[in-house]
């Protein structure tokens, strides 16, 4: 399935019906007076969050949501019936802006939460609310209100506790995979994930904990290199970063280096991701060139007071220890 997570749309509640002109006509009545029933009220647009939809693809082949309109009055006090409902089902985690103004007028992050983004026209009035002692017989009704449209802009944020970093290749998307039932793409060359994939994690049998694989940075990232910067949105509600290296690519390889790049690339995006907590985990300690580099990494880290976590995620050495501190860091954001 392919992964959307922006989309704009058209919407158009239902006009309100109109008032009904009646007068009743019954055999042994002989004063009869007006009846004409009110219209019915136009149908709402409401945009709805649901757990079984994860992208905004659908509306993007779908782009035009319409209400019913209200049915008009009629005689003998009978009022038309309310137009029927346009409903809009999202992902949990979607932001709903005026595509005009920017106004932001919903942010679903509950299932089943809703957002009426074009409220339905009122039914106008039938005659018979008109009579009075001098006006017995009133020959008009009420319109119904127009209807409600506007361009809807649709931004999909997931909900993650933990969002996982680094640059491409480094093993993020294997770590989800050994963590989690997720089943993301994992290959040998740059870019394999292309969209963010969730996981959940579980520390014990009482706790556990979301975690997204965030598509890798490059340098130069926030100037469109690479998959440029658009996949950072879905981390920007989680509360712990953890940031993949890896050493083991050549001589040359330098953690230290590559730590700052993709915290360079962060700061471009979005100086308050900054301010997360960050758990640094050196990947592949599978490998020789790893372990032999490591001690070095270790120690210019810990100059700048950062604790390295060494795991492979390829046979699960470390893991366990790794997710004791992102339960810990968890926590402890709960508690501020």
């Amino acid at each position: 399935m392919k992964f959307i997570d922006e989309a704009k749309i058209y919407v158009k509640s239902g006009d309100g019906g109109k008032g009904c002109v009646s007068f009743r006509r019954e055999k042994y009545v002989p004063r009869g007076g007006p009846d004409g029933g009110d219209g019915g009220k136009g149908g709402d647009v409401i945009i709805r969050a649901s757990r079984s939809h994860r992208t905004l693809l659908d509306l993007k082949y779908n782009q035009h949501h319409k209400a019913q309109r209200g049915a008009h009055g009629e005689g003998s006090n009978r009022t038309g019936k309310n137009g029927d409902d346009a409903e809009i089902i999202v992902p949990v985690g979607t932001i709903i802006r005026d595509a005009d103004t920017g106004e932001i007028l919903g942010d679903l992050v509950e299932a089943g939460q809703t957002c009426i983004v074009a409220q339905g026209g009122m039914g106008g009035k039938g005659n018979a609310h008109f009579k009075s002692a001098t006006n017995q017989a009133p020959r008009y009704a009420q319109d119904g209100i127009p209807a409600v449209e506007r361009t809807i802009f649709l931004e999909l944020k997931l909900l993650a506790d933990v969002g996982v970093i680094g640059l491409p290749n480094v093993g993020k998307s294997t770590l989800i995979s050994r963590v989690s039932s997720a089943k993301p793409k994992i290959a040998d060359y740059p870019f394999t994930t292309l969209r963010p994939n969730l996981g959940v994690v579980r520390v014990d049998d009482d706790e556990t904990f979301v975690m997204a694989d965030i598509p890798g940075l490059i340098e130069g990232a926030h100037l469109g290199m690479g998959l440029g910067i658009k996949f950072l949105r879905h981390i920007e509600r989680t509360s712990v970063l953890v940031h993949i290296l890896d050493i083991s690519k050549d001589e040359t390889s330098n953690g230290w280096n590559d730590f700052q790049t993709i915290n360079r690339e962060l700061s471009s995006f979005s100086p308050a991701i900054m301010k997360k907590p960050q758990i640094v985990a050196v990947n592949k300690t599978d490998l020789p060139d790893t372990v032999e580099r490591l001690e070095k990494e270790k120690q210019k880290f810990e100059k700048e007071g950062i604790i390295i976590f060494p795991i492979s995620a390829v046979t699960g050495n470390g893991i366990k220890a790794l997710i004791w501190e992102i339960s810990r860091r968890l926590k402890e954001q709960v508690e501020i």
